[in-house]
C-alpha cells in the first residue's frame, strides 16, 4: 500500500462534540461530508511539548498519544459509557464506523460511473469515508498504546480477529471502488554476481641451461 494517501482523522473535540449524537446510528450509511485532519486538538499536548523542559519526542510518538486520548474520550462518551477494561474488537469496530464521517477519502459505490476509475474526470455524489491506510496506521498505533498502558496482549482488543477482518474488508472494498492497488511492491533483489574460480598459475619458467 502507498502510505502516500493523506492522513485522517477525528480530534478529540469532535469527539465530544458529535460521539453522542453518532453512537445512535452508528451502523447507518455514511451521508456527511464533514472533514477534518490527523491533527488532534490537544491543549495539553500543545503546552506541554512548547515548554523548553518538556523531552522531545518522536511524531509517532505524539500522534499515538491522542489517538489514545481520543479514544478514550470516545468510550467516556459512548452510550452507555465504557471503560477499557470491557472494550471488545466489537467497540473497536463502532469506533472506526464512527470515524467515517470524519474521512476524505472518496469512495465509489457500484452504481456510480466512475466505479472503478483512479482518477474521475468530474465530482460525484459517493460518500466520503477514512482511507484504509489511515484506518490501519491508527489502529497499529492504538494497538500499541494499549499495551503500553498496562494491557495485556492476549486481551487487546485492537488486535481481535474481527478488526483484522474488517480492515481487509474496507481494502479491498476501496481498492476496487477506487481503481488503485494495495499490493506491496515487492523488491527486487540485485543480481548476484557469479564467483567463478580462479585462473591457475603459470607454470614456472624452465631452468637455465647448464642449471643442475
Amino acid at each position: 500500500m502507498d502510505f502516500g494517501h493523506e492522513v485522517e482523522s477525528l480530534s478529540s473535540e469532535n469527539v465530544n462534540n458529535c460521539s453522542s449524537s453518532s453512537n445512535s446510528n452508528i451502523n447507518s450509511p455514511n451521508n456527511s461530508t464533514t472533514t477534518t485532519t490527523l491533527t488532534y486538538s490537544s491543549s495539553s499536548s500543545s503546552s506541554s511539548s512548547s515548554s523548553p523542559s518538556a523531552p522531545s519526542s518522536s511524531r509517532y510518538e505524539n500522534q499515538k498519544r491522542r489517538d489514545w486520548n481520543t479514544f478514550g474520550q470516545y468510550l467516556k462518551n459512548h452510550k452507555p459509557p465504557l471503560t477499557l477494561s470491557r472494550c471488545s474488537g466489537a467497540h473497536v469496530l463502532e469506533f472506526l464506523r464512527y470515524l467515517d464521517q470524519f474521512g476524505k477519502t472518496k469512495v465509489h459505490t457500484p452504481i456510480c460511473p466512475f466505479y472503478g476509475h483512479p482518477s474521475p474526470p468530474m465530482p460525484c455524489h459517493c460518500p466520503l469515508q477514512q482511507a484504509w491506510g489511515s484506518l490501519d496506521a491508527l489502529i497499529g498505533r492504538l494497538r500499541a498504546a494499549f499495551e503500553e498502558n498496562g494491557g495485556k496482549p492476549e486481551a487487546n482488543p485492537f488486535g481481535a480477529r474481527a478488526v483484522r477482518l474488517y480492515l481487509r474488508e474496507v481494502r479491498d472494498m476501496q481498492s476496487k471502488a477506487r481503481g488503485v492497488s494495495y499490493e506491496k511492491k515487492k523488491r527486487k533483489r540485485p543480481p548476484q554476481s557469479t564467483l567463478l574460480p580462479p585462473a591457475p598459475l603459470p607454470p614456472p619458467p624452465p631452468p637455465p641451461p647448464g642449471a643442475r
